[in-house]
Protein backbone atom coordinates (compact mmCIF):
# COMPACT_ATOMS: atom_id res chain seq x y z
CA UNK A 1 0.00 0.00 0.00
CA UNK A 2 1.59 3.23 -0.65
CA UNK A 3 2.51 5.68 1.89
CA UNK A 4 0.55 9.22 1.28
CA UNK A 5 2.63 11.77 1.04
CA UNK A 6 2.58 14.44 3.35
CA UNK A 7 3.26 18.04 1.88
CA UNK A 8 3.10 19.90 5.64
CA UNK A 9 5.79 17.93 6.49
CA UNK A 10 8.04 18.37 3.69
CA UNK A 11 7.53 21.95 3.30
CA UNK A 12 9.30 22.42 7.10
CA UNK A 13 13.12 23.01 6.49
CA UNK A 14 12.21 24.83 3.69
CA UNK A 15 9.68 26.89 5.00
CA UNK A 16 12.32 27.30 8.03
CA UNK A 17 14.66 28.96 5.52
CA UNK A 18 12.79 31.01 3.83
CA UNK A 19 11.44 32.91 6.95
CA UNK A 20 15.74 33.05 7.79
CA UNK A 21 16.58 34.34 4.57
CA UNK A 22 13.18 37.45 5.18
CA UNK A 23 14.58 38.27 8.74
CA UNK A 24 18.58 38.54 7.74
CA UNK A 25 17.12 40.60 4.92
CA UNK A 26 14.61 42.79 6.89
CA UNK A 27 17.77 43.19 9.43
CA UNK A 28 20.23 44.37 6.44
CA UNK A 29 18.06 46.41 5.23
CA UNK A 30 16.89 47.99 8.67
CA UNK A 31 20.80 48.66 9.09
CA UNK A 32 21.59 50.08 6.34
CA UNK A 33 18.52 52.68 6.73
CA UNK A 34 19.81 53.15 10.00
CA UNK A 35 23.34 54.46 8.57
CA UNK A 36 22.05 55.93 6.08
CA UNK A 37 19.69 57.91 8.83
CA UNK A 38 22.53 58.29 10.42
CA UNK A 39 25.10 59.88 7.81
CA UNK A 40 21.90 62.30 6.34
CA UNK A 41 21.55 63.41 9.83
CA UNK A 42 25.18 64.41 10.25
CA UNK A 43 25.48 65.81 7.03
CA UNK A 44 22.64 68.33 7.66
CA UNK A 45 24.54 69.33 10.64
CA UNK A 46 24.96 73.55 10.91
CA UNK A 47 27.89 74.76 10.99
CA UNK A 48 28.95 77.15 13.77
CA UNK A 49 28.31 81.15 12.61
CA UNK A 50 31.14 82.76 10.75
CA UNK A 51 32.16 86.30 10.77
CA UNK A 52 33.81 87.45 7.66
CA UNK A 53 35.90 90.68 6.98
CA UNK A 54 33.91 92.77 4.40
CA UNK A 55 36.51 94.35 2.01
CA UNK A 56 37.60 95.66 -1.35
CA UNK A 57 35.09 98.69 -1.38
CA UNK A 58 32.33 96.09 -0.23
CA UNK A 59 33.12 93.44 -2.89
CA UNK A 60 35.00 90.73 -1.24
CA UNK A 61 34.52 88.58 2.01
CA UNK A 62 37.42 86.84 3.59
CA UNK A 63 36.55 84.97 7.17
CA UNK A 64 37.96 85.92 9.82
CA UNK A 65 37.04 83.35 12.44
CA UNK A 66 33.73 81.03 14.00
CA UNK A 67 31.88 81.55 16.94
CA UNK A 68 31.82 78.18 19.14
CA UNK A 69 30.31 78.49 22.75
CA UNK A 70 31.03 82.65 22.88
CA UNK A 71 34.14 81.91 21.41
CA UNK A 72 36.20 82.65 18.54
CA UNK A 73 38.08 79.96 16.46
CA UNK A 74 39.96 80.48 13.41
CA UNK A 75 37.90 79.90 10.22
CA UNK A 76 39.45 77.43 7.09
CA UNK A 77 41.94 79.65 5.90
CA UNK A 78 44.05 80.13 2.58
CA UNK A 79 46.70 77.61 3.48
CA UNK A 80 44.36 74.84 4.22
CA UNK A 81 44.19 71.71 2.32
CA UNK A 82 41.95 71.81 -1.11
CA UNK A 83 39.53 69.59 0.65
CA UNK A 84 39.12 71.41 3.64
CA UNK A 85 38.97 74.70 1.23
CA UNK A 86 36.26 73.26 -0.55
CA UNK A 87 34.24 71.88 2.14
CA UNK A 88 34.53 75.28 3.51
CA UNK A 89 33.20 77.22 0.16
CA UNK A 90 30.23 74.62 -0.07
CA UNK A 91 29.09 75.37 3.09
CA UNK A 92 29.30 79.09 3.75
CA UNK A 93 29.58 80.33 -0.28
CA UNK A 94 26.33 78.92 -2.01
CA UNK A 95 24.86 80.87 -4.35
CA UNK A 96 22.76 84.23 -3.23
CA UNK A 97 23.09 83.22 0.07
CA UNK A 98 23.09 86.43 2.33
CA UNK A 99 24.99 87.32 5.34
CA UNK A 100 24.06 90.24 7.57
CA UNK A 101 26.30 93.58 7.00
CA UNK A 102 27.73 94.86 10.24
CA UNK A 103 28.59 98.48 10.34
CA UNK A 104 28.68 100.30 13.33
CA UNK A 105 28.06 97.16 15.66
CA UNK A 106 24.56 96.69 14.23
CA UNK A 107 23.09 95.35 10.86
CA UNK A 108 23.35 97.88 8.16
CA UNK A 109 22.41 96.07 4.97
CA UNK A 110 23.08 92.51 3.65
CA UNK A 111 26.45 91.20 1.55
CA UNK A 112 25.07 88.66 -0.95
CA UNK A 113 27.29 85.98 -2.60
CA UNK A 114 28.08 86.04 -6.10
CA UNK A 115 30.98 83.81 -6.65
CA UNK A 116 33.81 82.00 -4.97
CA UNK A 117 36.42 79.57 -6.66
CA UNK A 118 38.49 77.46 -4.27
CA UNK A 119 41.11 76.69 -6.61
CA UNK A 120 42.08 80.28 -7.08
CA UNK A 121 45.48 81.36 -6.33
CA UNK A 122 45.33 83.86 -4.25
CA UNK A 123 41.89 83.96 -2.67
CA UNK A 124 40.98 80.21 -2.53
CA UNK A 125 38.70 80.66 0.74
CA UNK A 126 37.28 84.34 -0.10
CA UNK A 127 34.12 85.06 -2.31
CA UNK A 128 33.02 88.01 -4.38
CA UNK A 129 29.67 89.96 -3.19
CA UNK A 130 27.24 92.22 -3.65
CA UNK A 131 26.75 94.36 -0.29
CA UNK A 132 22.86 95.65 -0.44
CA UNK A 133 22.64 99.02 2.00
CA UNK A 134 21.34 102.35 2.31
CA UNK A 135 23.31 103.98 5.18
CA UNK A 136 26.96 102.49 4.64
CA UNK A 137 28.89 103.73 1.93
CA UNK A 138 32.34 101.09 2.12
CA UNK A 139 35.52 102.35 0.41
CA UNK A 140 39.03 102.23 1.04
CA UNK A 141 39.56 102.10 4.53
CA UNK A 142 36.14 102.01 5.39
CA UNK A 143 35.54 98.41 5.75
CA UNK A 144 32.69 96.09 7.62
CA UNK A 145 31.87 92.83 8.77
CA UNK A 146 29.27 90.46 7.69
CA UNK A 147 27.76 87.12 9.37
CA UNK A 148 24.88 84.35 9.79
CA UNK A 149 25.14 84.69 13.80
CA UNK A 150 22.12 85.70 15.45
CA UNK A 151 22.49 88.98 17.21
CA UNK A 152 21.61 88.67 21.26
CA UNK A 153 21.83 92.13 21.90
CA UNK A 154 21.62 95.20 19.04
CA UNK A 155 24.79 97.19 18.63
CA UNK A 156 24.48 100.98 18.85
CA UNK A 157 24.79 101.94 15.15
CA UNK A 158 27.75 104.87 16.18
CA UNK A 159 30.44 104.51 13.75
CA UNK A 160 30.90 108.54 12.65
CA UNK A 161 33.76 110.75 12.05
CA UNK A 162 34.86 112.44 15.39
CA UNK A 163 34.17 115.90 16.39
CA UNK A 164 36.47 118.60 16.27
CA UNK A 165 36.89 118.31 20.20
CA UNK A 166 37.55 114.84 20.07
CA UNK A 167 40.20 115.01 16.78
CA UNK A 168 42.20 117.76 19.03
CA UNK A 169 41.51 115.92 22.30
CA UNK A 170 42.86 112.78 20.24
CA UNK A 171 45.66 114.72 18.60
CA UNK A 172 47.47 115.73 21.63
CA UNK A 173 47.38 112.46 23.07
CA UNK A 174 48.84 110.79 19.66
CA UNK A 175 51.99 113.85 19.85
CA UNK A 176 52.55 112.75 23.47
CA UNK A 177 52.64 108.88 22.60
CA UNK A 178 55.26 109.00 19.61
CA UNK A 179 57.03 111.80 21.93
CA UNK A 180 57.19 108.78 24.86
CA UNK A 181 58.47 106.80 22.24
CA UNK A 182 61.33 108.51 21.29
CA UNK A 183 60.30 110.33 18.05
CA UNK A 184 62.15 113.27 17.43
CA UNK A 185 59.66 116.45 17.42
CA UNK A 186 59.88 117.45 13.70
CA UNK A 187 58.76 113.83 12.62
CA UNK A 188 56.13 114.32 15.06
CA UNK A 189 55.25 117.49 13.26
CA UNK A 190 54.65 115.26 10.09
CA UNK A 191 52.57 112.95 12.10
CA UNK A 192 49.34 111.45 9.35
CA UNK A 193 46.80 108.45 9.79
CA UNK A 194 45.03 106.32 7.97
CA UNK A 195 41.98 106.48 9.87
CA UNK A 196 40.07 107.84 13.37
CA UNK A 197 36.84 106.80 13.60
CA UNK A 198 34.16 106.89 16.66
CA UNK A 199 32.38 104.38 17.47
CA UNK A 200 29.88 103.51 20.52
CA UNK A 201 30.77 99.45 21.54
CA UNK A 202 28.47 99.63 24.77
CA UNK A 203 25.50 102.09 23.98
CA UNK A 204 25.85 104.30 26.45
CA UNK A 205 26.57 107.34 24.91
CA UNK A 206 29.88 108.07 24.85
CA UNK A 207 32.63 107.39 21.99
CA UNK A 208 35.26 105.37 21.81
CA UNK A 209 37.93 106.30 19.19
CA UNK A 210 40.02 103.80 16.98
CA UNK A 211 42.96 105.46 15.31
CA UNK A 212 45.96 104.56 12.78
CA UNK A 213 48.41 107.18 13.29
CA UNK A 214 51.94 106.95 11.51
CA UNK A 215 55.00 109.32 11.45
CA UNK A 216 57.53 109.23 8.99
CA UNK A 217 61.07 108.96 10.79
CA UNK A 218 63.44 109.05 8.14
CA UNK A 219 63.56 108.45 4.27
CA UNK A 220 63.43 104.59 5.50
CA UNK A 221 61.72 104.51 8.57
CA UNK A 222 58.12 104.46 9.98
CA UNK A 223 56.68 104.67 13.35
CA UNK A 224 53.27 103.36 13.43
CA UNK A 225 50.92 103.82 16.33
CA UNK A 226 47.11 101.83 16.82
CA UNK A 227 45.26 102.97 19.75
CA UNK A 228 41.85 102.72 21.42
CA UNK A 229 40.57 105.61 23.21
CA UNK A 230 37.53 106.17 25.86
CA UNK A 231 36.63 108.37 28.16
CA UNK A 232 38.14 108.38 31.83
CA UNK A 233 36.30 109.79 34.99
CA UNK A 234 37.50 113.13 34.54
CA UNK A 235 35.52 113.42 31.09
CA UNK A 236 39.38 113.14 29.19
CA UNK A 237 40.26 110.82 27.08
CA UNK A 238 43.05 108.33 27.35
CA UNK A 239 44.70 105.65 25.50
CA UNK A 240 43.18 102.51 26.71
CA UNK A 241 45.51 100.45 24.34
CA UNK A 242 47.97 101.45 22.08
CA UNK A 243 50.78 99.93 20.13
CA UNK A 244 53.45 101.49 18.82
CA UNK A 245 56.02 99.73 16.90
CA UNK A 246 58.60 101.11 14.42
CA UNK A 247 59.41 99.34 10.82
CA UNK A 248 62.45 100.20 8.07
CA UNK A 249 62.35 99.30 4.61
CA UNK A 250 64.38 96.13 5.57
CA UNK A 251 60.77 94.62 7.21
CA UNK A 252 59.19 95.00 4.23
CA UNK A 253 58.38 92.05 1.99
CA UNK A 254 58.94 94.66 -0.88
CA UNK A 255 62.02 96.83 0.17
CA UNK A 256 59.81 99.54 0.29
CA UNK A 257 58.86 102.09 3.07
CA UNK A 258 56.52 103.73 0.97
CA UNK A 259 54.24 100.81 1.21
CA UNK A 260 53.36 101.77 4.54
CA UNK A 261 52.44 104.76 3.09
CA UNK A 262 49.23 103.18 1.30
CA UNK A 263 48.62 101.39 4.59
CA UNK A 264 50.50 97.63 4.04
CA UNK A 265 51.72 96.60 7.77
CA UNK A 266 48.89 99.25 9.26
CA UNK A 267 46.15 97.79 12.11
CA UNK A 268 43.20 99.40 10.82
CA UNK A 269 39.58 98.88 12.16
CA UNK A 270 37.24 96.65 10.62
CA UNK A 271 34.11 97.30 13.23
CA UNK A 272 32.54 96.68 16.05
CA UNK A 273 30.46 93.30 17.04
CA UNK A 274 29.12 91.62 20.12
CA UNK A 275 29.57 88.27 19.80
CA UNK A 276 29.43 87.30 23.06
CA UNK A 277 26.10 88.74 24.04
CA UNK A 278 27.63 90.48 26.63
CA UNK A 279 26.25 93.67 25.72
CA UNK A 280 29.86 95.12 24.78
CA UNK A 281 31.03 94.72 21.53
CA UNK A 282 34.32 93.68 20.37
CA UNK A 283 36.69 95.91 17.79
CA UNK A 284 37.97 93.96 14.97
CA UNK A 285 40.79 95.10 13.30
CA UNK A 286 43.00 94.22 9.85
CA UNK A 287 46.53 94.64 9.16
CA UNK A 288 47.12 93.81 5.49
CA UNK A 289 50.37 91.70 4.39
CA UNK A 290 51.76 91.02 0.88
CA UNK A 291 51.18 87.79 1.35
CA UNK A 292 47.71 87.47 3.09
CA UNK A 293 45.96 89.27 6.17
CA UNK A 294 46.37 89.06 9.94
CA UNK A 295 42.86 89.94 12.09
CA UNK A 296 42.61 90.92 15.78
CA UNK A 297 39.55 91.16 18.14
CA UNK A 298 40.12 93.04 21.04
CA UNK A 299 37.24 92.91 24.51
CA UNK A 300 36.81 95.96 26.70
CA UNK A 301 37.88 94.52 30.35
CA UNK A 302 37.48 97.37 32.24
CA UNK A 303 39.54 100.48 31.62
CA UNK A 304 41.52 98.65 29.41
CA UNK A 305 41.18 96.74 26.55
CA UNK A 306 43.10 93.08 25.44
CA UNK A 307 43.39 90.80 22.82
CA UNK A 308 41.29 87.85 22.88
CA UNK A 309 41.80 86.61 19.17
CA UNK A 310 44.75 86.87 16.69
CA UNK A 311 44.10 85.13 13.45
CA UNK A 312 45.97 85.37 9.85
CA UNK A 313 44.93 83.97 6.23
CA UNK A 314 47.52 82.91 3.95
CA UNK A 315 46.30 84.13 -0.01
CA UNK A 316 49.76 83.21 -1.59
CA UNK A 317 53.13 83.98 -1.71
CA UNK A 318 54.46 86.92 -2.68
Amino acid sequence: MLKKFNFKEKNIPMRKNKILSLLVLVLAVGSMTFAAFGQKAKAKTKPKPIIFAVLNDGKMIEPIAQVEKNKLTRAVGGDATTEKKKSFTDAFYKSKVLYRLIFGGKDNGAVKVESFNPNADCSSNMAQVRVSTRRVKLRGFVMGLATDMASKKPGSGVRRLPSAAERLEIDNLVKKEFAKNKIAKNAIAKRKYHNLTAIDVDNDGTAELVGTFYVPISAKERGLLFFIAQEGENGNYYFSYSEFSRMKDSDVMSGEISALDDGIYHELLLDVLDYDGDGVGEIFTITQGFEGNNFTVYKKDGKKWAKVFAGSNYHCGY
